[in-house]
């Protein structure tokens, strides 16, 4: 029996499984969607310092894992997140974020690797941040835009989980970002108020 999966097409009918790695988080299955600084410079505060860097440089920000799941109610869809280590003027890297499409869907994160947070806000302005390290989990509530920061100096990996028909709110998150940022501090990580939010 071969030990590599194919994730079904179509309507999921049948079980299946597949490998992802704990030291990296690849799975051989797929690959990866990648986001660079210039896919991403835009949820940066300090653009100009975003600009700066990639005068040099193009550096990898984050990468994804996602199987494919069709978007069915009642499926699960599954993978890896990445996110590596790096700032742009103090500020973490960090993942775009996002709503779900439907709003009432939450969602699991499992750290693998690495350190780092995640932040989390629904749209009538609560917010909470959770530090994740390897071994624990983090239930993100529905209603929830969320998204992963490295404050690490190796990458930050985790495994989601959330149903499959949820889709993915980014224009939301795109106009202001969220209400906090995490920079780096004199002897830790600091969560602060976005400037970008009047």
């Amino acid at each position: 029996m071969s030990t590599e999966s194919i994730v079904p097409d179509g309507e999921i009918d049948r079980a299946f499984s597949i490998f992802f790695n704990l030291k990296d988080g690849a799975s051989p299955a797929k690959n990866s969607t990648k986001r660079h600084l210039s896919d991403v410079k835009q949820i940066f505060v300090d653009a100009t310092e975003a600009e700066r860097i990639l005068e040099r440089e193009n550096p990898l920000v984050y990468e994804f894992y996602e199987l494919g799941i069709p978007s069915h109610p009642g499926d699960l869809a599954f993978g890896t997140s990445i996110t590596y280590p790096g700032k742009v003027a103090g500020e973490f890297y960090m993942t775009k974020g996002h709503f779900h499409q439907i709003l009432e869907t939450a969602e699991v994160y499992y750290c693998i690797q690495g350190r780092g947070f995640m932040m989390m806000e629904n749209p009538e302005g609560k917010w909470d941040c959770q530090e994740l390290t390897p071994g624990r989990a983090v239930y993100v509530p529905k209603r929830f835009a969320h998204r992963s920061i490295n404050i690490g100096d190796t990458p930050f990996i985790t495994f989601f989980c959330f149903r499959a028909d949820a889709g993915h709110d980014y224009k939301t998150i795109e106009a202001k970002g969220f209400r906090k940022i995490v920079v780096e501090g004199n002897e830790k990580p600091e969560i602060i108020d976005n400037p970008r939010w009047k």
